[in-house]
């Protein structure tokens, strides 16, 4: 393996270039079949956007990627675990210092809990700073006679039913990236400034588990406090956990963005997407022959791809030789999105069959997008039960086929919200009137998430 895997990002002597033909080359994607991209109605102005882009400073650094990719190999091996998480579709206006703060907490307390579940490292990946886009599953929306574009996330329009609000706007491009920028930079702040130290984190948790009905969690609690108060008595060198890495993540969905970011570095002349740490190619958005598998397989960032439950062994080892010939580790993240009802019976094949030809991918489970539903009352939102279902059975398939489960890819927030059902906070249909802010997804508020890492942490204990 690359020995810069494992050296940190600023012992590394490089500079990124926005100009070169192999730049040039990315916008071959433009010449094949795209899905899922705005009409912008003046072409001016978007490449004007473009061009802007291309001459700003890019978001995170080639050598940031170089160590990611070797956190994820370990994962893929078993030797460390994934933990990504965020809004569904991040907002400017919720893009505040205290919402990405409460966050930024939700997944330390869940990755400290994990940790000491798995005996493993946990890396930390946000779905923050660039997760302003959604695919949609239709191009307009008709209201009382009314039709206008579709929603599809801040970075193309806004969310308001008006035509002033529905046209794509490429200037808005130009915000996800100010508000990225913004975001990575409290981002960094907090995770290297003490609000991440593990005995703060733990803290936090102990406050969890004195609330009702979470009393089940009160004797891991106990041991994580018990190993922490060890290693303080022993004198252990805490500078290594005062501060944590911590990754940005998003769906590699608007293409001019992901381009206009782009970036040659200069110890290796390769292609880094410098919108984010890792980016992944959603369910909607996977064709073999497709702009966004052409795109992604140019940019050495570690890729994810999303699959669903109609996806086959031969369309996983198709996307493996598109995006990751040379089989490097670390490379390839599969997603799965199988729903509860379905991940016992479809997943099996997809990792036996990518196990035998030898690959070596990490497989995550997303358990959010194959299991939402419509409430009686007109919600959108899924039920904990079903989420946790899904976990449960993508643990019992890996632990079948002697293969490693390597993450967790979630939906949540590190706020009160009441948008998914149940939890051992009772959240019932009638609660979620109460605060149900989405305007895209339903999340895990912050209990259901901590909920949520209790319980994994007792199947990874188990592996």
């Amino acid at each position: 393996m690359n020995s810069s895997a494992h050296t940190p990002a600023r012992a590394h002597s490089f500079s990124l270039s926005s100009s070169s033909s192999e730049l040039a080359a990315l916008g071959a994607w433009r010449e094949m079949p795209r899905v899922q991209q705005p009409t912008w109605p003046d072409e001016s102005a978007r490449a004007g956007v473009f061009d802007q882009l291309r001459a700003a400073p890019p978001l995170v650094f080639a050598g940031e990627v170089d160590v990611l990719r070797g956190r994820l190999a370990a994962a893929a091996r078993g030797e460390a675990f994934l933990l990504q998480g965020g809004d569904c579709a991040e907002t400017f206006a919720e893009s505040t210092a205290d919402r990405i703060r409460n966050k930024i907490r939700t997944i330390l307390q869940m990755a400290a809990v994990l940790t000491y579940g798995a005996s493993v490292p946990v890396i930390k990946m946000g779905r923050m700073a660039g997760q302003f886009a959604k695919p949609r599953s239709a191009d307009e929306e008709t209201r009382d006679g009314l039709t206008l574009p579709t929603y599809r996330g801040d970075a193309v329009n806004g969310h308001g039913f008006t035509e002033t609000d529905r046209l794509p706007d490429p200037e808005r491009l130009w915000r996800t990236y100010t508000t990225s920028a913004q975001t990575l930079n409290l981002l960094r702040a907090f995770t290297a400034g003490g609000f991440a130290d593990l005995r703060e984190v733990h803290s936090w948790n102990q406050g969890f588990v004195s609330g009702p009905g979470y009393d089940r969690y009160e004797q891991l609690a106990r041991e994580i406090d018990k190993a922490v108060r060890f290693m303080n008595a022993i004198g252990a060198d805490f500078d290594a956990i005062q501060g944590v890495e911590f990754y940005s993540s998003h769906e590699a969905l608007l293409l001019d963005y992901e381009e206009a970011l782009s970036r040659i570095d200069s110890r290796t002349g390769e292609v880094y997407d410098c919108s984010g740490h890792f980016l992944w190619i959603g369910e909607r958005t996977r064709q073999l022959d497709g702009a966004h598998v052409d795109f992604l397989s140019r940019v050495r960032n570690p890729i994810g791809v999303k699959l669903g439950p109609d996806a086959s062994v031969q369309d996983a080892l198709a996307l493996i030789d598109a995006l990751d010939p040379e089989r490097e580790p670390g490379r390839l993240t599969f997603i799965t999105r199988m729903g509860a009802g379905k991940i016992r019976d479809r997943l099996p094949a997809l990792v036996e069959g990518v196990r035998d030809a030898g690959a070596q991918v990490a497989w995550v489970t997303d358990p959010m997008h194959g299991n939402t539903i419509t409430s009686s009352n007109g919600y959108k939102t899924r039920r904990f039960e079903d989420i946790l279902d899904e976990v449960v059975g993508f643990f019992e398939v890996h632990r079948a086929l002697g293969t490693v489960p390597a993450g967790l890819h979630m939906e949540l927030t590190g706020d009160d919200v009441t948008e998914v059902l149940g939890g051992a906070g009772l959240i019932d249909e009638a609660g979620l009137e109460r605060r149900y802010e989405t305007l895209v997804d339903p999340r895990l508020n912050h209990q259901q998430s901590l909920e949520l890492a209790f319980l994994v942490a007792e199947m990874l204990a188990e592996r």
